[in-house]
């Protein structure tokens, strides 16, 4: 069966590892800070900090900028529970609003409805590494004095209007697991402006001790720490960053393959009337994966039949809102309730062959035929 997705990784991620294992440093170390430079000079960002994940990333980020119980957030129903979850770690309160049928993006016509007193912040997602709408998100944000926390697990490499995403809100987070546009193993990175916020970050991720432990054995004091704020057990490793330093250079290789896919899918499903496409922004998008809308509630017939065809295929995301766990948040989304009963996702990677994605194609095709 092809899968949706898989990791590219091969002898070089496995040689840095070993070196990581020869220092016997496997925690948070040199590594990470070397991964957290190189993002940093990547993305042309003032604060990068590694972490454990992009859940993690999101939860770190809110508690940092002071998001609490009560506090409201609006975040689009149509995207992985993750997002949701940082929110109510905090008991804060997600308030869902809709995405736009086009990009699956967050609807900023019901941004603007859902906006009261308690609102404190807004999480656009850049879904399937599509930017969102950013100069009108930064507007509502200044206007209303609301914070704009970019959920960007979706979208490392990606640019809005020939800026690298990672610049654009109060903060960003970005995404490292092993079917990300580059992984880590499992990773993620907070990335952000604010000097003060990201070293209350940088506590946070070590169990809000002042100082990590790679600095702390340098000291005289090897002993000595203080706990100076709430903390969790959030840093990258060494290991990780390993893997996610030999990744980052290959991810031009990676885009370039990825969106050549795109741009075949796009092609070959253009006069399908039975399914609508994403409106892909080509050059700015680093694509982590390709979803398709199969209308008239097709969408679990043509699962089944890609399956017999030798294609995988998945669903990203069910809507959060009809989630048992968020059901004290639960509001009547009409368009979200219908785009996640159509989304169908195919198979994307750096390592697929022209034939498989011929595979893939001529599939799609003849579900209708």
């Amino acid at each position: 069966m092809l899968p949706v997705s898989r990791p590219s990784i091969g002898s070089e991620e496995l040689e840095e590892v070993k070196k990581v294992f020869a220092t016997g440093w496997l925690g948070l170390g040199s590594t990470v800070f070397e991964f957290e430079n190189a993002i940093k000079e990547y993305l042309g960002a003032k604060n990068v900090i590694a972490v454990n994940s992009g859940t993690t990333a999101l939860h770190v980020a809110l508690d940092a900028f002071g998001i609490t119980a009560g506090d409201e957030v609006i975040v689009p129903s149509l995207t992985f529970c993750a997002s949701v979850q940082a929110i109510t770690a905090l008991k804060a309160v997600p308030v869902f609003c809709e995405a736009e049928p086009g990009t699956l993006n967050i609807d900023l016509t019901d941004v603007k409805k859902k906006i009261s007193a308690k609102t404190k912040a807004i999480m656009p997602v850049h879904y399937c590494g599509n930017p969102c709408d950013m100069d009108s998100l930064l507007a509502i944000g200044k206007k209303h004095n609301i914070l704009i926390i970019e959920d960007a697990a979706h979208a490392f490499g990606s640019s809005y209007k020939g800026k690298k995403i990672g610049g654009f809100g109060d903060v960003t987070c970005f995404s490292f697991d092993p079917i990300k546009n580059i992984t880590c193993g499992e990773g993620g990175a907070v990335v952000l402006a604010d000097d003060a916020i990201a070293e209350e970050i940088r506590r946070k991720r070590i169990l809000g001790i002042d100082k990590d432990t790679w600095h702390r054995y340098r000291n005289e004091r090897s002993w000595f720490y203080e706990v100076t704020t709430q903390g969790y057990r959030y840093h990258m490793s060494n290991i990780s960053a390993a893997i996610g330093l030999v990744q980052l250079k290959k991810l031009n290789m990676f885009l370039t393959r990825k969106k050549k896919i795109v741009q075949i899918y796009s092609e070959s499903f253009k006069n399908l009337k039975g399914i609508r496409t994403l409106t892909w922004d080509h050059e700015g998008t680093a694509p982590f994966a390709f979803i398709i809308r199969v209308l008239e509630g097709r969408r679990d017939e043509m699962m089944d039949f890609l399956s017999s065809r030798g294609v995988g295929s998945g669903i990203h995301y069910i809507a959060n809102h009809i989630q048992p766990f968020f059901s004290p948040y639960a509001q009547p989304l009409p368009v979200t309730e219908t785009l996640w009963k159509e989304i169908l996702t195919l198979p994307l990677y750096y390592d697929m062959t022209d034939a498989e994605v011929d595979l893939v194609a001529r599939s799609v095709k003849d579900f209708f035929r």
